[in-house]
């Protein structure tokens, strides 16, 4: 199995403030991997470190086994696609519109989430946030990356829109599709993924199969997912630096 992207004793953070110590992580060609965390642990700067949105303050990152520290924009032409945790829908375009800023034909996106299709001229503002989370994720996978990067596709939403995101996450790993996936509904995403990390105060404490740790939910809710202040910044310094 290919080996897409890979950290190495990363160091991750924001000027001289390291969020994330010594980590090691890896993402092969076909899989869900969850990053599963407590607020300020580190999830969200591993993400947009990998994606080359941050530089690494310390370690490697290998992008199908090259060392890299190229760009956002220069990973995203090699097949990266970053969905963060702020929907990236532009608001006063319609729903048709932000798809055709992603991808010239909008079929393979109303392919993911046929429920689009009756909104496709409706402002993007003017839609729920689970069907602008939809549209997000649907322009990002309609690019066909190799590698999908996302941030809390769950966040604020009902059951029924999470389920469909989640979904379309697990139906594109199985098309060939890397997946790094942050995820606050664990239960959830033990259900779709094949591995997982638990970050806590910016280390990993926990990793192995979804099977293995299902069986371990209630340690890893307990022991490791605590809220509160939970690592070396908290979540609301952590969106402020990004």
């Amino acid at each position: 199995m290919a080996v897409l992207v890979e950290a190495e004793g990363l160091e991750a953070g924001y000027g001289s403030v390291v969020v994330v110590r010594d980590l090691d992580l890896r993402v092969n060609a076909g899989e869900v991997v969850a990053l599963l965390g407590p607020n300020g642990a580190g999830k969200s700067t591993t993400l947009l470190t990998l994606s080359g949105d941050l530089p690494p303050l310390g370690g490697t990152v290998r992008w199908s086994g090259e060392a890299t520290k190229a760009p956002l924009h220069a990973r995203a032409r090699r097949g990266l696609s970053l969905v963060t945790e702020e929907r990236s829908v532009f608001m006063r375009l319609t729903a048709r519109e932000n798809l055709r800023v992603g991808c010239r034909d909008i079929e393979p996106a109303l392919e993911l989430f046929p429920e689009l299709r009756a909104r496709l001229d409706v402002r993007a503002g003017l839609l729920s946030g689970g069907e602008q989370q939809m549209l997000t994720l649907a322009r990002a996978l309609a690019r066909r990356p190799t590698l999908l990067l996302a941030d809390e596709l769950s966040l604020g939403l009902a059951p029924l829109a999470v389920r469909r995101l989640l979904d379309a996450v697990r139906a594109a790993a199985d098309q060939g599709v890397g997946v790094l996936l942050v995820e606050q509904h664990v239960s959830k995403a033990l259900q779709i993924a094949d591995r997982v990390y638990v970050l806590r105060r910016g280390r990993m404490r926990m990793s192995g199969t979804a099977a293995e740790l299902s069986g371990r939910l209630g340690e890893i809710e307990t022991s490791y997912l605590a809220t509160g202040q939970s690592g070396p910044v908290s979540s609301e310094q952590e969106r402020t630096h990004r």
